[in-house]
């Protein structure tokens, strides 16, 4: 009957890339400041909700209170201080490890467009276009080229954890190294989803990601030039 009561909940999804470990571990950290911060301000509120509460209609306004100095001072102390942390670590630091090879060239470049409502991925390398699936071969790194065609979109793929803006007349770019095999079929994050509201077909906007070893990539491609 316990059992029953159990609902299976998995906190983090499936992480296929180098990429989101780091995305992975930067959320742990945030989460592990912010649980004693976000604990005090609950107990804060209702501690006043109990003790300065008010029967009936106020006749007037109450007396003002105020909290011991040293309280307000060790409070501004420490949030300040989680806050540079942050800004150091995972920020400065988690960024720079996300574009440690940023002027390295990547294994493989992929050109991806986002249009009202698909997404067009494109190996200039081999002279491939998809829009059935994006397909990598694993352990290799990637090159993101992302555009839009027409207006904004949100290059996504949950399972790797990188998300860049698809905007129109201009590229971004964004890196991801697949380090394990599978497919949308397998495991729904593993998906471009766009995450920026861009009309009526916004939430169907979606193509499935491949990983596949370096010789089924291969393959891929001379199936894929020989059509």
């Amino acid at each position: 009957m316990l059992e029953l009561l159990i609902v299976p909940w998995n906190l983090f999804p499936l992480a296929a890339a180098e990429e989101a470990a780091v995305v992975d571990n930067a959320f742990k950290l945030l989460m592990v400041l912010a649980t004693p911060v976000f604990a005090l301000v609950v107990v804060t509120v209702i501690y006043s909700m109990l003790r300065f509460r008010r029967r009936g209609e106020p006749t007037e306004d109450g007396p003002a209170i105020h909290g011991p100095r040293s309280v307000i001072l060790a409070w501004l102390t420490v949030t300040t201080g989680l806050t540079i942390l942050m800004i150091i670590t995972p920020g400065i630091t988690g960024l720079r490890e996300l574009r440690a090879h940023a002027s390295e060239a990547p294994d493989l470049l992929v050109q991806v467009q986002g249009g009202r409502w698909f997404w067009k991925v494109t190996y200039p390398e081999y002279g491939v276009s998809s829009t059935k699936e994006l397909v990598l071969p694993v352990g290799k790194r990637a090159r993101f080229e992302v555009s839009a065609m027409d207006v904004l979109h949100s290059f996504w793929i949950p399972a790797f954890r990188v998300k860049i803006d698809a905007v129109p007349g201009k590229i971004t770019t964004t890196y991801a190294t697949p380090d394990t095999l599978g497919s949308y079929d397998d495991d729904e994050h593993m998906r471009i989803q766009c995450a920026e509201l861009c009309g009526l077909g916004h939430s169907v906007m979606r193509l499935s990601v491949r990983v596949v070893t370096e010789d089924e990539f291969k393959a891929w491609i001379a199936e894929s030039t020989a059509k």
